[in-house]
């Protein structure tokens, strides 16, 4: 039997992925943006490819504010790019 793999949508460029290959962002309870690297954390999340094209595209569209319903300062979005950019690296 086939187990159905789990596909969610890029905030960002609207491609739909399986979850494995995309980075989860997770809105906390106490209402703060951080990537969740290991896509287990308790909390609402949202998804975008493992490109930092799709991160900026999230942002010009505001796709991350959407899918959170709430606003997000620029801070926020900077913090994400160098999170992106270390998990890039490693």
């Amino acid at each position: 039997m086939n187990k159905k793999v789990p596909m969610r949508q890029c905030v960002g460029c609207g491609d739909m992925k399986s979850k494995k290959e995309m980075m989860r962002i997770l809105k906390t309870a106490e209402g703060a943006i951080v990537l969740d690297v290991t896509g287990k954390k308790n909390g609402r999340g949202a998804y975008l490819c493992k490109t930092e094209e799709c991160l900026k595209k999230a942002r010009k569209t505001k796709g991350i504010e959407r899918s959170f319903k709430m606003s997000i300062p620029a801070e926020v979005y900077d913090n994400l790019e160098k999170e992106f950019a270390e998990c890039e690296e490693e």
